[in-house]
Order: C-alpha cells, then sequence, then structure tokens
C-alpha cells in the first residue's frame, strides 16, 4: 500500500456540501458541509478502509486538493 495518496475534493452547489470526487484510497466516500469537516471525515474513514489490508502502512500521507468554481458577474 502506498504511504501516499491523493484525495481530490470538490463543491456541490446543488447540495451545499463538499465530497470526495476522487481518489486514490478504494471505497472513499464522503462529504460535509465545510472543507475542514469533510478533511475531518477523511481522517476518520481510512483507518477503517484499510483495516483488512494486507500491507496497510501504520501511516499515511494525504494531499487533499479542492476545487470550487464561481461565476461572476461584471454586468454594471
Amino acid at each position: 500500500m502506498k504511504r501516499h495518496a491523493i484525495v481530490r475534493a470538490a463543491w456541490d452547489d446543488e447540495a451545499g456540501v463538499w465530497y470526495v470526487e476522487e481518489s486514490d484510497i478504494a471505497g472513499l466516500s464522503t462529504e460535509s458541509e465545510t472543507l475542514e469537516g469533510l478533511r475531518q471525515r477523511i481522517r476518520d474513514i481510512i483507518p477503517d478502509l484499510l483495516e483488512d489490508a494486507e500491507d496497510r502502512p501504520a501511516t499515511i500521507e494525504l494531499d487533499i486538493i479542492a476545487h470550487t468554481h464561481e461565476r461572476v458577474s461584471t454586468a454594471a
């Protein structure tokens, strides 16, 4: 198992939540109203997802990359 993983998070404007859009960790799927809440949920879920992995690392480094899209009106 890699000791480093990338998690891509995105904002769902319609639902009003941050969610895991893509991840190197199989099965990682969660959402939260705040980005910090999403980060905490990810930290809580990963140990359970890796519990039965033969090559489970003692720690895993995460890069959480978050993005959102905005539309700004420039009309006066």
